[in-house]
């Protein structure tokens, strides 16, 4: 095998402690299915010992449109790289591999090209789907309960089901480039995912409970219809010369005089509430003022959060003038870009 160019190495990408797992290497050698599959059947003959060694396979950049059937005679396969082929289906690998990660971005996968189910397995950590050519999220995946990095970006994906609930090990999702246009409540059960990509894709709302994944250190959303939408009201839709003369006058307590302001804005002074919140001294008008504030994300974008300033979507009920009660819920930040 070594005249032909095959290339046995150690790699430590997935090692576990001292361990350096045997790779074949077969990348950039123009290889169809065929041509593969008779160098895997070469190996499989002549050196049956390191069919048993191999833990690691790339043949990424090459011609193929399948996976060999007899790959399945490398029982000690974790890692199984096919990305930059032109791959059109793809077989239940999980079946007889005890795959760890399966890479198989830049090829032609579509909906059609994954077999009805997957053979449940508990070794999977991780799959890359990255830049195919799926239109539905592959629920195929969903049985990899153990699943930590999910990668799905830029293929043509719709939306994402309420089902990805299950995936509830997964601490990368990337679903950027797509044409999604919802996350279901459900990504909320994710309580470990530390990175969500969904950047470039069709994105009106966030789900509230968003908030609530502790966990989460990474976000993504630029290029969002929410996005470019609230930073459109931000530029085009400011607060009203009147609005912030009325709040100011009120906030700092400023003395006015019967006279000395325009009737319409004393008339508008008389409309003014006290905030909701017990530790804010600001006050609200019949009106409803939002507000979006840049803030740092991770260090790495500042995105906009809506907030609601002192506004009357606070109030479940007016009692005796300025004493209300509050929604807790309304007085939350909530996150939509």
């Amino acid at each position: 095998m070594g005249e032909q160019g095959t290339d046995y190495s150690s790699d430590n990408c997935n090692s576990e402690g001292d361990h350096l797992p045997s790779v074949l290497s077969l990348n950039n050698k123009q290889l169809d299915t065929t041509r593969l599959e008779e160098y895997l059947e070469e190996i499989v003959v002549n050196e049956p010992e390191n069919v048993r060694k191999i833990e690691v396979l790339k043949a990424t950049n090459n011609l193929l449109r399948s996976v060999p059937k007899n790959i399945n005679h490398f029982t000690s396969l974790r890692k199984l790289d096919i990305s930059d082929n032109r791959i059109t289906y793809l077989p239940d690998v999980f079946k007889h591999l005890p795959l760890t990660s399966l890479i198989a971005r830049g090829n032609l996968l579509t909906n059609n090209s994954l077999p009805k189910v997957f053979t449940s397995s508990k070794w999977v950590r991780e799959i890359n789907f990255t830049s195919n050519l799926f239109t539905g999220f592959p629920e195929q995946i969903l049985v990899f309960k153990n699943l930590r990095y999910l990668y799905l970006g830029s293929n043509k994906i719709c939306s994402v089901p309420n089902a990805i609930s299950k995936l509830t090990n997964l601490r990368l999702l990337h679903i950027y480039n797509n044409l999604v246009e919802s996350i279901p409540e459900s990504i909320a059960n994710l309580k470990h995912l530390k990175a969500l990509r969904l950047h470039d894709n069709n994105l009106k709302t966030l789900p509230r409970d968003i908030v609530t994944l502790d966990n989460l250190l990474y976000l993504s959303l630029r290029d969002n219809p929410l996005v470019n939408r609230f930073i459109s009201d931000m530029t085009h839709q400011p607060t009203s010369l009147m609005e912030l003369s009325a709040r100011a006058v009120k906030l700092f307590n400023i003395p006015v005089q019967e006279g000395e302001i325009p009737a319409t804005l004393s008339e508008y002074l008389s409309t003014a509430h006290r905030c909701v919140n017990p530790r804010c001294r600001g006050v609200f008008f019949n009106k409803r003022v939002e507000h979006v504030k840049f803030v740092d994300f991770c260090g790495k974008y500042k995105i906009p959060l809506l907030q609601y300033l002192c506004s009357s979507k606070c109030i479940e009920g007016e009692e005796n003038g300025l004493e209300l009660t509050s929604n807790s819920d309304m007085m939350r930040k909530v996150l939509l870009g």
